[in-house]
């Protein structure tokens, strides 16, 4: 299953300046086999050390000395790195904090060597062990579901994706082939981007396992707060898992998610669960400016999910009755937001955590589901299903900032209506290069 975030390991390995990588993300989106499957290829050698199923390791990192660090794995591996050749690759690291701090000194004392790290969760076990996370001396890249491109490459469906990443608003988009991404879109709606749920249809070829997997990777998280959570702060983690895929597209407010629990714990919990990668802050912003990071509300955010098919498991919609209702419509929208938002991150670079930014009005008379920037153009994300005439906030937010363009995304067609462009949902990676026709 081929992950688009291998060119990146691609540039750091060539690095002649890298640092040693640390792969960062929920449980279950790939890490460990992004990493193994790439350095087969890549590497005469790499040796893999797993924390959680060599638990020997563990005393190999007592000291933060590198040549003693190496010593003590190459007695127990009677394996040799050989710097340019070989790949050491620590999985599971968050087991082992002493290994994270490690990664400083194999830049500082051994720079040679490639090394990568691969944990999930990261930020539970540093804080409940007194680490900090190396600065300056680690890099960082963050692994998320696939994308729907990178399902349609899963699928054997690159040449739609070559088509799809050439057709212009000049051209007839051929019924054909728009009907053809449709069902797949409703595909990816069923089973999201967890790789273990894709790999299960593509060998299936049936969703009914998908439903069963989606609730054990659920179940998986609840059983990882236990294990790194102090216990006073897992039952404000266990609410927040619970409640928030039922909240997509709504203002946030923590009332909602339990009206006995106080709001400073559950801020507390919810910020844990932004750095471990299982949801993301939509903040609003006024959109005066870039970055728009600078002009946020800090009381105004939504909160998005780690993956809609997750978030279609909560709601235990048939698989069945998603290949013929409205996507737009299913869930109050929800589901639509949510993978526009995944779509969104996913053209972010892997090196950026990822930000979600919307915006509304001040008397919030008006709201547009999605901003972003690509380059030094600010643009409106409208998600409707609607005509581009009737789209009055996005029209409202282009009038009052001057827009060099908007976005309408729904099923319609491709096609451009003044500086509005109406973009099929399944084309989301294709709006960096639209709004430059």
């Amino acid at each position: 299953m081929k992950r688009f975030a291998e060119a990146d390991l691609e540039s750091w390995k060539n690095d002649p300046q890298r640092m040693p990588l640390l792969l960062r993300g929920a449980r279950q989106v790939g890490k460990s086999f992004l990493v193994e499957s790439w350095a087969k290829k890549t590497f005469k050698h790499v040796l893999t050390i797993n924390f959680e199923k060599q638990k020997e390791y563990l005393f190999c990192f007592e000291s933060l000395d590198i040549q003693a660090i190496l010593r003590a794995i190459h007695a127990l591996s009677a394996q040799i790195l050989t710097p340019g050749e070989s790949l050491l690759f620590l999985d599971e690291i968050q087991l082992c904090p002493q290994a994270i701090m490690a990664l400083r000194y194999f830049k500082e004392d051994y720079p040679a060597l490639h090394v990568i790290g691969a944990g999930s969760l990261l930020e539970f076990a540093l804080k409940e062990e007194g680490f900090h996370m190396p600065v300056g001396r680690v890099q960082s890249l963050y692994i998320k579901p696939l994308s729907f491109y990178e399902y349609l490459t899963a699928c054997n469906q690159t040449a739609l994706i070559d088509y799809l990443s050439h057709v212009t608003f000049q051209e007839t988009f051929n019924p054909g082939i728009a009907q053809k991404c449709e069902i797949l879109l409703r595909e990816y709606f069923i089973l999201g981007g967890m790789p273990a749920v894709i790999q299960s249809y593509l060998t299936r070829q049936t969703f009914d396992a998908a439903p069963l997997l989606q609730q054990g990777l659920l179940n998986d998280y609840r059983n990882d707060f236990g294990k790194y959570a102090p216990a006073h702060q897992y039952r404000y983690l266990q609410r927040l898992l619970e409640r928030v895929p039922g909240m997509i597209g709504e203002r946030f407010h923590y009332a909602a998610i339990d009206a006995h629990m106080q709001s400073r714990d559950l801020k507390h919990a919810l910020i844990n669960l932004v750095d471990a990668g299982l949801m993301y802050r939509i903040e609003c912003t006024r959109a005066a400016g870039l970055p728009l990071n600078a002009t946020v509300r800090e009381k105004l955010f939504k909160v998005l999910f780690l993956d809609i098919g997750l978030v279609k498991a909560t709601s235990f919609l048939s698989p069945y009755l998603m290949l013929r209702e409205d996507l737009m419509l299913l869930n109050r929208g929800m589901l639509t937001e949510q993978f526009v938002g995944q779509e969104l991150l996913a053209l972010q670079p892997n090196y950026w955590p990822g930000q979600l930014f919307y915006w509304n009005n001040e008397k919030g008379a008006a709201e547009v589901d999605y901003v972003t920037n690509f380059e030094d153009w600010i643009v409106p994300i409208e998600v409707k299903s609607g005509k581009t005439g009737s789209l009055k906030s996005l029209h409202y937010f282009m009038e009052t900032f001057d827009s060099k363009v908007g976005i309408h995304l729904s099923l319609r067609s491709l096609s451009a209506y003044k500086n509005i462009l109406s973009i099929p949902l399944y084309m989301i990676s294709e709006i960096p290069r639209l709004i430059n026709l």
